[in-house]
């Protein structure tokens, strides 16, 4: 992968990563405020979840990527 993809893998990522703890953390205002952890009160946790799982894969791809390539390049610049 180019470099530039593989920025874009990584802020995609990290948008993924600030949305979710968004999710994760939203409780309705009509309800009132308790402290249980039920999935009622907290309906968007899956797709919190589900987003950090991209978030995750598309990171290990970019990094993945980026290290076959610095690995490339390495072993290219030893070479005489």
């Amino acid at each position: 992968m180019k470099f530039k993809a593989e920025m874009c893998l990584l802020v995609v990522a990290i948008a993924l990563f600030a949305l979710s703890a968004f999710f994760y953390s939203y409780q309705p205002s009509s309800e009132s405020l308790t402290f249980s952890v039920d999935a009622s009160s907290y309906p968007y946790r899956m797709q919190a979840l589900t987003f950090v799982g991209f978030g995750s894969a598309l990171m290990l791809t970019a990094s993945v990527s980026y290290s076959k390539r610095s690995k490339n390049f390495g072993n290219s610049s030893h070479r005489v």
